[in-house]
């Protein structure tokens, strides 16, 4: 793995850290595609159950390096999106811990994540329209999807950024910690997710995800054919026999 990307294990999730803080961890081919590499690992993995997307040196991400760019370099990957993520989120959760600034590219990042925990001095922005671009990773698509119209449209259409504070009160951030404290926090958050079971969770967040695309009929109908494989699995069985003999649950992810 490439040192722009710092990956690591603790028990049972794998924290994913963009090591670029010269350059306020702008986002370049490498980046992408160990971005993409370690979300693979964490689908791919019996042991990873959740995953946690941060920045080092206190910057989430400035967005898509335009030096790379010139060279001819995208953070794109074709058919995945930005780094691999926004057109094909992971199916296990993926929690941003937020410190500093997640703009742009880094604020589409946010956004193809479950859950987002940001320091109190988190800034969010979608600036491209100042530089006369669209901010074409998500930005445009998916915020109106996460938060209000009204604000999505505030934000994209001034290109201004709004405080960790006020991404909360839009609904855009779950959780706002002291500076210093968004990964130790997202962490917590991720271990609490990483005891339930683990193909309940993944089809859990299929089902939230998709429902805002689904006709109600067609959202009931989905959801049956999809809960199906969950309730009459193993884990299913194991944590109905956990509960009746008052212990923890073992579970297999099957």
């Amino acid at each position: 793995m490439s040192e722009a990307l710092v990956v690591t294990q603790h028990d049972d999730v794998l924290v994913i850290a963009i090591n670029r803080p010269e350059a306020r961890n702008a986002l370049d081919a490498v980046v992408a595609h160990g971005v993409a590499e370690a979300v693979d690992e964490l689908d791919s993995s019996d042991e990873l159950r959740v995953g946690v997307l941060t920045g080092a040196g206190g910057t989430f991400s400035s967005g898509m390096d335009l030096k790379a760019f010139v060279r001819g370099e995208t953070p794109l990957i074709e058919g995945r999106g930005l780094c691999g993520i926004t057109v094909t989120p992971p199916r296990k959760p993926l929690i941003a811990a937020v410190e500093g600034f997640a703009l742009a590219g880094g604020l589409e990042l946010v956004l193809a994540c479950d859950i987002v925990v940001a320091a109190r001095s988190a800034m969010f922005g979608v600036p491209e329209v100042k530089r006369a671009l669209i901010a074409g990773g998500g930005g445009a698509l998916l915020l109106p999807k996460r938060i209000p119209a009204a604000f999505a449209l505030e934000m994209l259409l001034t290109g201004d950024p709004v405080t960790a504070e006020k991404a909360a009160a839009f609904g855009l951030v779950n959780r706002v910690v002291e500076d210093g404290a968004a990964l130790d926090e997202a962490l917590v958050l991720a271990r609490t997710i990483a005891l339930n079971g683990s193909l309940a969770v993944a089809v859990t967040k299929q089902i939230a995800r998709a429902t805002v695309d689904w006709s109600w009929q067609q959202g009931w109908t989905e959801q049956e054919q999809l809960i199906l494989p969950v309730i009459t699995s193993q884990d299913a069985t194991e944590g109905a026999t956990a509960f009746a003999e008052k212990r923890p649950p073992r579970w297999t992810g099957r």
